[in-house]
């Protein structure tokens, strides 16, 4: 073989790898893509709320003295559980106290009083009737008969007056108590003392009409708590009282509790005009699970408002505008678009029943670049 043909086929070699080369890298490389498998399952129909919800307890008290004063007895601490009717603080009262004792003194001698008034008028009844017995037997003189009757009136009158006395004493009582209850706050209900807004010998006061102070105790009922929610205004029409509920915390992420509506508010929060909310609440359907629970934790509510078991499914994520998706065919390694209908649906799963069959691989990372029909496509491995 002389150089020149030697040459000529080094030459052809190297424009033909060129070539070959030129083709590889300028073909159209498959798009990676994930792709999930149309199967059977659940499907739920649910709506969630737009902002965080919050737990609440059933019974919350903000509580303060009715009037001002120093605090003269706190006998509880914060954390410490305590039953109705017992006492949390007492503002000192001892000038109520003495006015108490000196109302109950001046009733036992109005009391007193009544009763010595009382059985004098009887006497003189007593006496008026026998008098008249004898004026009707000619034995009395007509002038000690009136005389008579005319005194038993006076002194009845008298027994009336001194028997009013004595209830104006027990009214007396009465205000003299209210006036020293207004000094002390009683637990209205069983609970946890939350937060104490106060020291002994501090003053305190009650809030003024249209301006909000700290209370002096906040009470809390730890032993029944619930769910509120905003919920958009287009779907709390959807929502009917007992639906079920899924509840999840930020607390406590790995879980989930069950849950049911217990109440739509009646009217459309406007606090943000272009949000616009219904308050809508959830109990614990096990009371368990809120045992560990504290009131204002961050909550999300998930009203499920119907349900069908073994629907054909495919990820809400792998749905387009207008009720399309991207099924891979293995046949082609292509990607192509597919019209369907859908049924029931949330924000995972969505019910197909029409257009996909069991199997088929739709494309869940529909976001990413170069995916759309007829691209070559090569399925990532999960």
């Amino acid at each position: 073989m002389t150089h020149h043909l030697r040459r000529l086929i080094i030459v052809s070699v190297l424009i033909a790898l060129g070539i070959a080369l030129g083709w590889y890298w300028s073909k159209p490389k498959p798009v990676a893509v994930r792709v999930h498998a149309v199967d059977r399952g659940t499907v739920e129909s649910t709506v969630a709320n737009t902002r965080a919800g919050t737990v609440k307890a059933c019974q919350r008290a903000r509580l303060s003295p009715a009037v001002g004063g120093l605090i003269d007895r706190l006998p509880i601490e914060e954390g410490e559980h305590v039953k109705a009717g017992q006492l949390l603080l007492s503002l000192w009262n001892r000038d109520l106290d003495a006015q108490l004792k000196l109302a109950e003194r001046e009733a036992v001698a109005t009391t007193a009083q009544a009763t010595e008034v009382c059985v004098v008028a009887e006497v003189a009844r007593n006496e008026a009737d026998r008098l008249v017995k004898l004026r009707q037997q000619k034995l009395a003189s007509d002038d000690d008969t009136e005389r008579a009757v005319g005194d038993a009136k006076a002194r009845a009158a008298a027994c009336l007056a001194a028997r009013e006395s004595r209830r104006v004493a027990e009214a007396k009582i009465a205000v003299s108590k209210a006036n020293l209850e207004r000094t002390r706050l009683l637990a209205p209900f069983d609970g946890v003392v939350a937060k104490i807004n106060g020291e002994l010998g501090e003053y305190v006061t009650p809030s003024p009409p249209g301006i909000a102070t700290l209370p002096t105790v906040d009470l809390i009922d730890d032993s029944c708590m619930y769910i509120s929610a905003p919920i958009d205004e287009v779907d709390a029409a959807k929502i009917k009282l007992g639906q079920a509920a899924r509840i999840s915390l930020d607390a406590f992420p790995q879980k989930t509790f069950a849950g049911k509506i217990r109440r739509i508010a009646s009217f459309v929060l406007e606090i943000e005009k272009q949000a616009r909310t219904v308050d809508v609440e959830a109990d614990f359907v096990h009371r368990e699970d809120y045992a560990n629970l504290l009131a204002g934790y961050s909550a999300d509510l998930e009203i499920i408002l119907a349900t069908r078991a073994n629907a054909l499914r495919i990820p809400t994520e792998a749905l387009l505008e207008s009720n399309r998706v991207l099924v891979y065919s293995a046949d082609d390694g292509r990607l192509h678009e597919r019209k369907i209908e859908t049924g029931l649906s949330n924000w995972k799963l969505t019910e197909v029943t029409a257009g996909l069959q069991e199997g088929d691989l739709v494309v869940i990372s529909v976001d990413r670049e170069g995916v759309e029909d007829g691209a070559l496509a090569s399925p990532e491995e999960r």
